[in-house]
């Protein structure tokens, strides 16, 4: 996959700034990381309904995280949907 070794990139400079462990970019790229690890886990286990429920439970809070960046800083916001090839949500 050309997304997971793009995501190895990019922990490889997250774990160069060990002092940024806190910030909101580093938190949503340690949530995409989950989120793609049990995506495909799901696509084996159909029925592993807790899983299930844990991602729903990282998308929420990845969307709450992206949803405060976007508001205090977009430029921010701008520049880590494009690393991490998240698509933008539709607003209403």
């Amino acid at each position: 996959m050309v997304k997971n070794s793009f995501i190895s990139i990019i922990s490889q400079e997250q774990e160069e700034k060990e002092e940024n462990k806190g910030s909101v970019e580093f938190q949503v790229f340690s949530f995409t990381n989950k989120i793609r690890r049990l995506t495909s886990h799901l696509e084996l286990h159909k029925k592993d309904f807790s899983s299930q429920r844990g991602l729903r439970i990282i998308l929420g809070k990845r969307q709450r995280l992206l949803a405060y960046l976007s508001k205090k800083n977009r430029v921010r916001y701008k520049k880590l949907i494009g690393q991490l090839d998240i698509r933008e949500p539709k607003n209403r």
